[in-house]
């Protein structure tokens, strides 16, 4: 007999159909196999499925019987098998009717007593049944509950090996979960963390407003205590509220990754990622045997924190310049070449010195220039290009410790961002989530255009701080978010100065 159900398999964030064939009444010696690239974890699933179907009352294989992961160039891995090989099972051997088996994804880990167990991938895997235009899926109860965000697709739940079976037989009715619809709630606290808490610093609150309306890379150099991580981490609560294709985006990588997204949807925010500096390449990029997302992937439509830039291992961060260039990064393995999502604003903090103290107003700095340029020398020209506005933040002075008054609060800050990036979505209808950190070469033409006398003094600009033609322009990307901020068509030479000016370190070495 046989029998055939369709599953999938996790490739980076996207999911990819999987047909699970068995067959049985081969001649041969007893045994079971299982072909089409399966990894260990899915050879393993033979001793699960066979015990997971006895004790739900079923036969095991009486024949020789082959189980075949189609297609067979795609390497499987893990558990997720487990169901959907189970239920092929029992159908080839005609315990359960075959009616409703082409209709759903089917994918779930099972325990020995036959109960399921959650998977990663549960909104990928949903996506992927409403690309193909099937019923819906069926899947653990942990893993449904994530792939029920995405709407048009029946989330099954499924407790046990036997509630499967009866759902598919129709001895048993199981109600889809109902889609969850989180709010978009501008004023949500981010954890109680609010932009008038940051006291002083009124140049460098300008700098992250400006970089959060454009989408602009930004790194803050300054002693320690000057108040870079405080204000970094206050950044996600000033940025726009993503949409909803967004935050299915969003909550896709997570899935992937094998994070629960329960948590995530009670919140309707961008992510915040801020990885250690000891951070490995593959841990930040991705990658691995089987290729999976890394921190670049996980911070997709949100911010990468990397505090204590220099710190961090040389590789580290030159393998960051094709994500913060083109959006995506591509990782290729002997398994798998994928290509993963890294649209992400990049936050970088650093001290001016290795001591910390150069240029504050109450410490020495004792650092030699020898040293301070082989400290700087860690960041490369090419990845410092790539950071759109650079940006001082010195020590603050006992009174601004002191003082008592409150800075502007996050919400304030957030309707003038938010009132730019409409600006930007005005100028791009055809590209919802576009930026101006993401003009291209005739867009650049088009909308940063700059009068004589204006390009004289960029001119001026390049030359004296020896720029790179890609510093060029994202100093007019920076100017045109500049002016989106003043309500301006055009970019005026304030604008354009205050941009050359977020040329920091670039003027300093």
């Amino acid at each position: 007999m046989f029998a055939t159900l369709k599953s999938a398999a996790l490739v980076g964030v996207e999911a990819v159909l999987v047909e699970v064939e068995v067959n049985t009444g081969e001649h041969g010696e007893l045994a079971l196999e299982i072909v089409g690239l399966p990894d260990k974890g899915v050879k393993e699933s033979e001793d699960r499925v066979l015990a997971a179907l006895h004790n739900t009352g079923l036969r095991g294989y009486e024949t020789k019987t082959t189980i075949n992961l189609a297609p067979g160039d795609l390497r499987k891995e893990g558990t997720m098998y487990d169901l959907p090989i189970a239920i092929g099972m029992a159908a080839a051997t005609s315990q359960v009717i075959k009616t409703n088996l082409c209709h759903y994804l089917i994918a779930g880990e099972l325990g020995l007593n036959g109960g399921t167990r959650p998977i990663k991938g549960g909104v990928a895997i949903a996506l992927l049944a409403q690309k193909l235009g099937l019923k819906g899926v069926i899947l653990p109860r942990p893993s449904a509950e994530d792939a029920a965000l995405v709407h048009g697709v029946a989330a099954i739940p499924v407790d046990s090996l036997d509630g499967a079976l009866r759902f598919l037989s129709g001895e048993k009715t199981v109600a889809p979960l109902t889609a969850i619809n989180p709010t978009p709630n501008p004023s949500v606290t981010h954890g109680g963390i609010d932009f008038s808490d940051v006291k002083g610093q009124t140049k460098v609150r300008r700098a992250v407003e400006v970089a959060a309306a454009g989408g602009h890379n930004i790194l803050i150099i300054g002693p320690p205590g000057s108040g870079k991580s405080l204000i970094a981490k206050r950044i996600p609560t000033i940025l726009p509220t993503p949409a909803a294709a967004e935050f299915l985006e969003i909550l896709s990588v997570h899935s992937a990754a094998g994070m629960p997204v329960k948590e995530i949807t009670k919140h309707w925010q961008r992510p915040f990622r801020a990885p250690h500096h000891t951070i490995s390449d593959i841990g930040l990029i991705g990658g691995g045997t089987i290729p999976g997302p890394g921190e670049v992937s996980l911070a997709h439509l949100g911010v990468l924190f990397l505090d204590e830039l220099p710190e961090f291992r040389r590789s580290a961060l030159e393998v960051l310049r094709q994500p913060l260039e083109d959006g995506c990064v591509t990782v290729s393995r002997a398994a798998a070449k994928i290509t993963l999502p890294s649209r992400l604003m990049l936050v970088a903090a650093m001290n001016p010195c290795p001591c910390g103290h150069l240029g504050d107003r109450q410490k020495e700095c004792r650092c030699s220039s020898q040293l301070i340029r082989k400290y700087r020398a860690k960041i490369s020209g090419p990845l410092l290009d790539r950071i759109d506005i650079q940006i001082e933040a010195p020590a603050l002075l006992l009174d601004e410790l002191r003082s008592n008054q409150l800075g502007e609060s996050s919400a304030h800050m957030r309707e003038r961002i938010e009132t730019a990036r409409s600006r930007q979505r005005a100028r791009f209808p055809d590209r919802p989530q576009a930026c101006n950190a993401v003009l291209s070469g005739q867009e650049l033409r088009d909308h940063c255009v700059l009068d004589r006398a204006q390009g004289d003094l960029l001119q001026q600009a390049m030359e004296k701080l020896a720029l790179s033609a890609r510093a060029y322009d994202r100093i007019l990307r920076v100017s045109r978010t500049i002016a989106d901020l003043a309500a301006s068509e055009h970019i005026a030479t304030s604008h354009l100065l205050e941009a050359i000016h977020y040329r920091s370190l670039d003027r300093n070495l």
